[in-house]
């Protein structure tokens, strides 16, 4: 079996207190996604979640970064905590029209459900069949419900190759190591404060020793930090890539 691939980033890269810590003080903000780029070779669009940008936005971001360079972006939030999975066709169809430009170098696309949204196998199956349908499309999904950790939960996105989301977290985020899919999507959220506190090497090198017997195993792996105050999401993204090598 050949060895999977990993992808490491953060998740979003438009940050105010990046500059002049990660970014030079005097370079445009349009420039930061190219900087980015220099070290890392994905990202997470956080901000397609709170608004879906517009076309010609994808189009620059898709220009402006290499050519195996990927993106995983969220889906809007409109889907999954306004309908709550619920008449999936529409809002799927208007996402995909935009990031259409970007369809070469998306990852999986991210689903990220409310806290209080309680699995329900009629919906979920309807959702996950209408997911299907977008054949060329990759997907993972982070829940926050307790209700959505049972076997027969997992075995259902294992059924339609929906990968599970790992998502770390020091305030008690559901956590499951199962692997549902050939994708393997991992988030760190940040281990103590959410967004704001940063992982130690020694809690990575137990994470890289992990994603090494995955990637022997074929899976490909999708890596983001999201404890992206005080650039620490850069800090553990590229202390990662070191352990990885």
């Amino acid at each position: 079996m050949e060895d999977g691939k990993i992808y490491i980033g953060t998740s979003g890269w438009s940050y105010k207190d990046w500059r002049g810590v990660y970014y030079p003080e005097r370079l445009p903000s349009k420039e930061w996604l190219a900087h980015y780029t220099g070290d890392f070779e994905v990202i997470e669009i956080n901000s397609s979640f709170y608004r879906l940008p517009k076309i010609e936005t994808v189009e620059k971001w898709t220009a402006a970064v290499p050519k195996d360079f990927k993106f995983c972006p969220k889906i809007s939030r409109f889907l999954t905590h306004v309908k709550r999975l619920k008449e999936p066709e529409e809002p799927l169809q208007r996402f995909f029209g935009i990031f259409e430009p970007m369809k070469k170098k998306l990852g999986p696309v991210l689903v990220q459900l409310p806290p209080n949204l309680k699995f329900d196998y009629e919906v979920t199956e309807y959702f996950f069949k209408q997911l299907k349908k977008c054949k060329t499309y990759d997907f993972a999904l982070e829940v926050r419900h307790e209700t959505w950790m049972d076997d027969h939960v997992l075995d259902l996105m294992a059924q339609y190759n929906v990968a599970f989301v790992i998502s770390q977290s020091g305030v008690g985020f559901p956590y499951s190591e199962m692997v549902t899919a050939k994708n393997i999507y991992v988030r760190f959220h940040g281990p103590k404060e959410l967004y704001a506190s940063l992982y130690s090497d020694a809690m990575l090198r137990k994470f890289a020793k992990k994603f090494k017997v995955w990637l022997k195993e074929g899976h490909d792996i999708w890596v983001f930090f999201n404890n992206d105050w005080y650039t620490y999401a850069i800090r553990n993204g590229l202390t990662l890539k070191k352990l990885m090598e």
